[in-house]
């Protein structure tokens, strides 16, 4: 996992306190960073779970999934534009090209509202 070879587990656990939804890829890094990153649920019972551990693991595991269908839009929304898709330029303009990706989709957004209201 990228996050634990390039030492940012440390960064996470001396940074500010923010939590950070991840997906199921990131099992254990919570325990790692004092609770700082989110991860969905993990399965106790993996032969023949109890009724009552089905319903509690499908109740946490639908709440996290909520919040988190957030950040998936927004990943979905920037894999959109070919320039992410399919980046072959140089990765030090990445974080530009992501601003750059960013600032449009937002006045996109906000123009699409904009027409909304005038109809």
């Amino acid at each position: 996992m990228w996050i634990r070879y390039l030492g940012l587990v440390r960064h996470l656990v001396n940074g500010p306190a923010l939590k950070i939804l991840a997906d199921a890829g990131y099992q254990g890094l919570g325990a790692q960073t004092g609770g700082r990153v989110v991860t969905p649920p993990h399965r106790k019972f993996k032969k023949s779970p109890p009724d009552w551990y089905e319903e509690i693991y499908e109740r946490q595991r639908k709440a996290h999934s909520s919040r988190r269908i957030r950040v998936e839009h927004g990943i979905a929304h920037l894999k959109n534009w070919r320039a992410l898709a399919r980046h072959h330029g140089r990765r030090e303009h990445m974080s530009d090209i992501i601003q750059a990706v960013a600032g449009l989709l937002s006045h996109q957004q906000t123009t699409t509202r904009a027409d909304r209201r005038l109809r």
